[in-house]
């Protein structure tokens, strides 16, 4: 696996971002892709471990360890080492539809379980596979390429996320006739509307749905399930059924002064500004009269607070200050993780250490310091006679050990009123909305996603599957990838009684 010793002679390099001053200012990619001769030589740190976790896509402790969708890594870095670039972009396809999204947008559990960090530094898997997709559409290898033969059988996928974007793309190879719906104005679910265009450009995006587009798939936007479509009609006309519409219900906080103005859910704002700038700042247009459709809020001038400290909450602070917002604080209720990994959080696990994010590490260039403050929970929100809100009460919090199970305790003394204009929360989502769940009479598990088991995908009606944040929960990116490509594999094998797809 490239050079045996490479792990030992070179140190891990990963490419510069743009500079966050200057980030800032606009709502470009922060990403720059790394010189061919310095990839080559990160790709020769990949060392011959005879165990390759990287890809194995396991679950220890809850957490992601590998990747879910099983990336050949070993093999395409290998190949990038030897200057083999095609090559390796042919491993690359084989096991992922997307890697230009997950190059950009994924945590990389793969270098997490990486053997070469074990004592030292991974090797920067990510980085490596990102150049291998962009270099593959700048050199016009990766091209439209529609299946030999129809089965005449037609798909309905419901949305057009990763999950579903994968599913239709797995389904189409097939040869099957695969409609995808998207309730949206655009294609691309959270990829196109919940991550902000910093980090994943929507022409990205766009590039992918348009090969997909010119190998056969059908994308409907503008139409809900059970609200503009009915279940019934859905069934009538096709022969199977996957439903991916994500998890996007979010956790609200219930505490008092909840129904102030200028309090929202973080997808509210991230979509409202990502809508806003794909539309020029334009007007409303009709489609986005109606109900669901989430306003442009704007952070410019206000002091914002963002309560929630994973990445959502990232997305919203960086979005915050791109806005130009006045000042910024972001809660985590959570302990500051350590340095390093805990000892409790061995290796290959995902390693809970402390890091700075693209958009806490904005802030940091700009005002010195993390913006995150730890155990700290809200209390209050307080609201001005216009009743508009204008400040948090908020406390600390100790994390009490209860039976085996650790939860907040407020610390007595400890309170604090933050300045707050505009309160964003941040705090994950719960389940999928019931619209489209309800209206196919879907079974749903404890969780209130829709009960379909992994591997096999089907749900409690004939023909109709399940795959994604619908049917796990809140995930990642990846993780819908695999779903989106099991359920098609599933789907497929219910169709023709026996399945071509891996």
């Amino acid at each position: 696996m490239a050079k045996p010793t490479g792990f030992i002679e070179y140190e891990r390099e990963v490419p510069a971002d743009r500079a966050p001053e200057e980030r800032i200012k606009d709502w470009n990619e922060f990403h720059l892709l790394y010189p061919v001769e310095k990839l080559q030589v990160q790709g020769a740190r990949c060392m011959d471990c005879g165990v390759p976790f990287c890809h194995t896509g396991a679950l220890i402790s809850g957490l992601t360890a590998g990747c879910p969708v099983n990336n050949l890594i070993p093999e395409w870095n290998d190949l990038i080492y030897r200057g083999q670039w095609q090559m390796a972009l042919d491993r690359l396809q084989k096991t992922n539809n997307f890697p230009e999204f997950t190059g950009r947008v994924c945590p990389a559990p793969c270098e997490g379980s990486c053997t070469a960090g074990r004592m030292g530094d991974p090797v920067t898997i990510k980085s490596i596979e990102y150049a291998i997709v962009e270099r593959g559409f700048a050199e016009g290898w990766i091209v439209p390429e529609p299946p030999p033969f129809r089965t005449g059988k037609k798909v309905a996928v419901v949305g057009s996320g990763p999950a579903g974007l994968a599913c239709a793309a797995q389904l189409n190879r097939a040869g099957h006739l695969v409609t995808v719906f998207e309730r949206a104005d655009r294609v691309g679910g959270l990829l196109t509307y919940g991550i902000p265009n910093m980090k994943l450009d929507k022409d990205v995006v766009q590039r992918r749905v348009d090969l997909l587009a010119a190998e056969g798939v059908s994308f409907v936007t503008g139409v809900e399930i059970g609200q503009d479509k009915s279940a019934e009609e859905l069934r009538q006309e096709f022969d199977a059924i996957v439903l991916c519409g994500g998890a996007t219900k979010p956790r609200d906080l219930p505490i008092a002064g909840r129904d102030l103005k200028g309090i929202h859910f973080a997808m509210e704002f991230l979509q409202g500004n990502t809508r806003h700038l794909l539309n020029g700042g334009a007007p409303k247009v009709p489609w986005e009269q109606r109900s669901g459709y989430s306003e442009f809020i704007s952070a410019e001038g206000k002091d914002v607070l963002v309560i929630g400290g994973g990445d959502t909450g990232t997305d919203c602070v960086g979005t915050s200050l791109r806005q130009n917002c006045k000042s910024l604080v972001q809660l985590e209720i959570l302990d500051r993780p350590s340095e390093t990994r805990p000892v409790d959080n061995p290796w290959p696990e995902w390693p809970k250490v402390y890091k700075l994010d693209y958009g806490q590490e904005e802030y940091k260039a700009l005002y010195g310091a993390d913006p995150r403050q730890y155990t700290v929970t809200a209390k209050r929100f307080v609201g001005d006679k216009a009743r508009n809100v204008k400040e948090v009460q908020t406390v600390k919090v100790a994390w009490v050990d209860e039976n085996g199970r650790f939860s907040p305790r407020e610390i007595p003394g400890t309170e604090q009123v933050y300045p707050a204009q505009l309160v964003l929360l941040a705090m994950g989502f719960l389940s999928p909305e019931e619209t489209v769940l309800g209206a196919l009479g879907v079974e749903y598990d404890e969780h209130g996603n829709a009960k379909a088991e992994h591997g096999k995908f089907a749900t409690n009606l004939p023909g109709v599957f399940a795959a994604g944040d619908m049917r796990r929960g809140q995930s990642l990116v990846v993780w819908a990838i695999n779903e989106g490509r099991g359920a098609a594999r599933e789907c497929d094998r219910f169709l023709m009684g026996t399945t071509v797809l891996p």
